[in-house]
């Protein structure tokens, strides 16, 4: 068994377990990554996939070679990266959610790279689920996401509490508390479906015996928070993200009977990965501007 085989055989699962779009992906021809399967096989003497009507169908042998093989996989591209930047300092590649993007990576890269000018930071912000298939194809080597985590294999560690708030344009409601029944009644302008603010909305909300349906759906923070202060409806985003429209007086936070919308941003990593010395580093650095932000708010 080699590389090749193990990458064929990867592409070959990634691809559906058609082998015509594994080809297509690795630039093959056809013939040669049936070859290299049925090489694989006649190795361990196991079937890694059934071949019903001219369709693959992956095995539990093969579910548990997939395993193997994403891990190996997975390491000698670290090695390669790591090795072939190593003259240069390296490269770190780093994910965040939308939320987390603006208001919390900025000023960790912009402390990393006091630290370490010699580590280039690429960072990609986008939804979490998105972010999370990214981790397992090894795109990423950890992102700071919001909310759980939902993709087995992924290990993540819990290290900064985030409340989410309730605001409108000023003068839509008074001071006091709302009821949970008349916050229900109200216009909302919410993040998209996938989303870890979405999440935490719609558990806290079902666990109160009510949904919503919103008038506004956007992956733009921005977008929403503008809206709201235009009187379109009640946004409910990070505390973090309101507090200078807050400040300015263009928004004020809201109560609700009964509710509390809370989540944990979480360092996210593959269970297989091998973390490099920048990575734990920067980790380390996140729980520690963490833990100076909470002190900073008692």
């Amino acid at each position: 068994m080699t590389l090749r085989h193990i990458r064929i055989f990867l592409a070959v699962c990634d691809n559906g377990c058609n082998v015509t779009r594994a080809a297509e992906a690795l630039y093959m021809a056809q013939p040669a990554v049936s070859a290299a399967i049925r090489e694989l096989e006649e190795e361990y003497g196991v079937r890694l996939f059934d071949r019903l009507s001219r369709r693959f169908y992956i095995t539990e042998a093969g579910k548990r070679f997939y395993e193997y093989a994403s891990r190996m996989a997975s390491l000698y591209s670290d090695m390669e990266r790591e090795m072939r930047s190593w003259s240069s300092g390296g490269v770190l590649r780093a994910g965040c959610s939308i939320t987390a993007g603006s208001r919390l990576m900025p000023e960790y890269v912009s402390k990393f790279g006091e630290q370490h000018p010699e580590i280039q930071v690429l960072v990609s912000v986008e939804p979490s689920e998105r972010l999370e298939k990214r981790l397992l194809r090894n795109e990423l080597d950890f992102a700071i996401i919001e909310g759980e985590v939902h993709e087995p294999g992924l290990t993540g560690e819990a290290y900064l509490e985030d409340i989410l708030l309730p605001v409108a344009a000023p003068g839509c409601f008074s001071d006091a508390p709302l009821s949970q029944e008349r916050f229900r009644q109200q216009k909302f302008l919410l993040r998209e479906k996938g989303s870890g603010t979405r999440e935490v909305f719609d558990r806290a909300t079902g666990a109160a015996g009510f949904s919503v349906q919103p008038v506004w759906e956007s992956a733009s923070n921005t977008a929403l928070l503008h809206a709201a202060a235009k009187g379109l409806g009640i946004a409910v985003l990070s505390r973090r993200l309101t507090e200078d429209f807050i400040r300015q007086g263009r928004l004020c936070p809201l109560t609700v009977e009964g509710l509390r919308f809370s989540r944990q941003f979480r360092l996210v990593y593959h269970q297989n990965k091998y973390l490099s010395p920048a990575a734990r580093d920067f980790m380390e650095l996140c729980r520690q501007e963490a833990q100076n932000y909470q002190e900073a708010s008692l």
